[in-house]
């Protein structure tokens, strides 16, 4: 008999970024697959769930969770009793938390440990906590899922985990979201971000030093600075904490220009992404690197680096480089001047995308939590 599973969705932030992706391709996909499912979520997020999923519970979770010790509450005490209200014979959690008492097998995914690795790269007011809830979670969890065998890798030798109790389950995407744009979505992006046709380098992702963007926009610089018709750069994306992007913005030459939109629309996506010259995502750190693979299922050349996880997402379909401010502006002008190449990258982008679904991630996830039940509570 198939488990019975609760997914904590509460986590996901009104923006829903790519954990949002994440949660809402899974639940979709698990639904499809007959999975039993009942669902945690924020009071906002009750009709989203209700029509992704309709044969699940839908649970509504506390009205705010924005603050820590409501967060710290829900986990430990909210979500045990929820359930055991819906009879869940398992809990996933698709972040670093996880119920002490939770009394029932538990799964929890853990996208990536660069904060680990790198913790100057990250928002130092969260890396205390995250990384201490990361290690619980490492330790407690009936099983963990990873997105990435890099990921699994870096958790094995950071934490010292058990390679037997962790779970590679690749993310997928829509595809239907993240397609080919046609020429009207392509215009209609470029008319909103005021470029009117004109050529732009597309960056799409929170403003953090793990992304690198002050070395993308040196790079873009030394690629662009003596064309007659240089490329835009486009910034879009949520804020972040990098002092050092203002910093590389005032090295911008007045003929070179930068757009800077913030959030895009999901609908927005393909025509951002598969109407630019290439897309630069020159990452030093991921856990899976989402964004490159919509990027690819939109039909974009992409530039990104080889660092984590990346090259198994990209494979041979996508251009490297490394995270340089030089090697990234030498990568972007070989693109530039080379239009038989962008199109053999996007061509073979497009294909490789397709080779990741959602349904394919949601197999591998029901098979880690029927193995969590299957071993509870030796684990």
């Amino acid at each position: 008999m198939a488990p019975r599973i609760l997914l904590d969705a509460t986590a996901v932030p009104a923006d829903r970024g790519a954990l949002g992706r994440y949660v809402d391709g899974l639940l979709r996909a698990l639904h499809e697959l007959g999975a039993d499912l009942a669902v945690a979520c924020q009071r906002a997020d009750e009709e989203r769930y209700g029509e992704l999923a309709p044969r699940a519970r839908i649970v509504k979770g506390p009205a705010a969770l924005a603050h820590r010790a409501s967060r710290l509450s829900w986990e430990q005490s909210g979500l045990p009793y929820v359930a055991r209200q819906v009879g869940a014979d398992v809990i996933h959690l698709p972040t670093y938390m996880i119920p002490i008492q939770a009394n029932r097998p538990t799964v929890v995914t853990i996208h990536d440990v660069t904060l680990f690795a790198e913790p100057e790269v990250h928002d130092p007011v969260r890396t205390t906590f995250v990384k201490s809830a990361t290690r619980t979670a490492a330790r407690r969890a009936t099983r963990l899922i990873v997105p990435s065998r890099a990921t699994r890798d870096e958790l094995v030798r950071v934490l010292d985990a058990d390679p037997g109790h962790i779970d590679v389950a690749y993310h997928g995407v829509d595809h239907e979201a993240f397609h080919r744009p046609s020429e009207e979505e392509t215009k209609r992006v470029s008319d909103r971000l005021g470029l009117h046709g004109r050529p732009y380098i597309a960056y799409l992702g929170a403003l953090e030093p793990r992304k690198n963007v002050p070395n993308l926009i040196r790079g873009w610089v030394r690629a662009c600075e003596d064309r007659p018709d240089p490329p835009a750069l486009v910034l879009a994306g949520s804020g972040g904490w990098d002092d050092e992007v203002d910093a590389a913005l005032a090295t911008v030459p007045l003929g070179l220009r930068v757009v800077r939109p913030g959030y895009l629309a999901w609908t927005s996506l393909p025509g951002f992404f598969g109407g630019a010259l290439a897309v630069a995502l020159p990452s030093t750190g991921e856990g899976f690197g989402l964004p490159v693979l919509e990027a690819m299922s939109c039909g974009a050349p992409v530039l990104t680096t080889r660092r984590g996880p990346l090259p198994e997402v990209g494979g041979e379909a996508v251009a490297y480089t490394e995270p340089d401010a030089a090697a990234i502006g030498a990568a972007l002008e070989r693109l530039m001047d080379d239009p038989d190449r962008r199109r053999t990258l996007a061509d073979a982008a497009y294909a490789r995308s397709q080779g990741f679904s959602w349904t394919a991630s949601a197999e591998a996830h029901l098979a880690s939590y029927e193995q969590a039940v299957a071993q509870y509570p030796a684990g």
